[in-house]
């Protein structure tokens, strides 16, 4: 007795009920639909397309969900910290929503930044370095012109645009950022010899590092100068010249400190904010921001409930908001906003490596280089505000109080997330 071969009914539903990887052993049906010749039938063309997997389509959305959750908090925070302001007589009468109005707006500005810088190619970002670079040495002498730059507390940092002050330093991190991955894939075949390779990056570095300083804003300078020596060591300088690099900056930042009285002030308070002289002048503020993530214990005293915000902690919606996290959230949050990073970080770096192996080193090294950015200032910051280092005028990237560092914070992570597209869409048979 002869068996009947099954109905192709019911091998469909057989099909449709195990899935496409059980259903493709029944009747030979395929697993994925594949490509086939197209067929024309009175001029119209007809082909079976295949499917790409969510995971390759677009962009990395874990990194962009991360990224919304640091801003979503930063965003809470900054309220949360600067809500008392209005009882400060030093801010005059301004309403309890003021500051996260003007973060709100920064915010806006800088997720349409972010659309535009998403669109532009990386191709594109290479072609204009130079001349990006150019622009931010332009901004950063006009910040230094009487009348024209905005002093706050002393320093002459901002360019008033009127809806917002705008930082030259923080387009400058970005500009060094994208100006130094241009320069090593101009010189990869030169970038074992120092004087055609890395001295003249280190002069470029050095007039960016002479207009910060006049400012001044050494944190600034910081960052930038470990962002070109991050991107120096990735592109393959020698790993002599880069140790002989980093020796000349060190030495560069002890004598600085050693040459200027409040920056050495400042040294002595850290190593010991609690004594009668530092208590009330250069420690206040970290004696202050550990006492915050002291109160904080494990769990914190809850969303809005943080007493060193009420006038005690300086600054507590840009430098030190990690301070009022400890605090309200205790060691857990700070726990899991460092975890947060970490992953940021990694991810931007795996991102950086595939556009490398995929033989697009200025895109790889930019994406990089955005990673070296965000860890390293997000280190600074939360060291200074843990009292592991000396005290900085260095943001909480992605989350503090700031409208020109959210805004370059957002064109720099949209840029990762454009190399990012861009390697997908290779690994799909595109060009770019």
């Amino acid at each position: 007795m002869s068996t009947a071969p099954a109905s192709p009914g019911l091998l469909q539903r057989l099909s449709t009920r195990f899935g496409g990887k059980f259903g493709g052993w029944f009747g030979g049906l395929p697993a994925k639909p594949a490509d086939v010749l197209p067929v024309r039938v009175g001029g119209t063309e007809y082909r079976q397309t295949t499917t790409t997997p969510a995971s390759v389509l677009g962009f990395d959305q874990a990194l962009l969900w991360v990224v919304v959750a640091l801003l979503a908090w930063g965003l809470v925070m900054v309220y949360s910290a600067s809500i008392a302001m209005p009882d400060n007589p030093r801010f005059g009468k301004i309403a309890p929503t003021h500051f996260l109005v003007r973060h709100i707006m920064a915010l806006v500005m800088a997720f349409v930044a972010a659309l535009l810088a998403f669109q532009i190619p990386m191709s594109t970002w290479e072609r204009v370095a130079p001349w990006l670079f150019v622009l931010s040495i332009a901004l950063l002498i006009a910040v230094l012109i009487p009348h024209v730059g905005t002093v706050v507390n002393g320093a002459r940092r901002w360019l008033s645009l009127g809806v917002m002050n705008f930082q030259p330093s923080e387009l400058a991190k970005f500009a060094v950022l994208i100006y130094a991955s241009d320069y090593m894939v101009r010189k990869m075949e030169v970038k074992e010899r120092f004087f055609r390779a890395v001295l003249p990056m280190g002069a470029a570095v050095a007039v960016v590092g002479a207009l910060l300083l006049a400012e001044p804003d050494m944190g600034a300078f910081m960052v930038i100068a470990v962002i070109a020596m991050g991107i120096l060591f990735l592109g393959g300088v020698n790993a002599r010249m880069f140790f002989l690099i980093a020796a000349v900056l060190v030495g560069a930042f002890a004598l600085m400190v050693m040459m200027s009285d409040w920056r050495r002030e400042r040294i002595f308070a850290y190593l010991d904010p609690w004594s009668e002289k530092h208590a009330l002048g250069k420690g206040y503020q970290l004696s202050h921001s550990l006492i915050a993530i002291g109160r904080g214990e494990i769990f914190g005293v809850g969303l809005g409930g943080s007493v060193e915000k009420l006038h005690w902690l300086p600054e507590a919606h840009t430098d030190f908001l990690l301070a009022v996290i400890g605090e309200e959230f205790g060691l857990v949050g700070v726990l899991i906003l460092i975890v947060l990073f970490l992953w940021m970080t990694r991810r931007i770096m795996h991102i950086g490596r595939q556009a490398i192996a995929l033989d697009r080193v200025f895109a790889g090294l930019v994406a990089q280089g955005v990673a070296i950015w965000m860890g390293f200032q997000a280190f600074i910051n939360m060291g200074v505000n843990l009292g592991a280092l000396p005290t900085k005028g260095l943001t909480l990237p992605l989350m503090s109080f700031g409208g020109s560092a959210i805004l370059m914070n957002l064109v720099a992570i949209a840029v990762v997330l454009r190399v990012d597209y861009e390697n997908k869409h290779l690994m799909r048979g595109g060009r770019v």
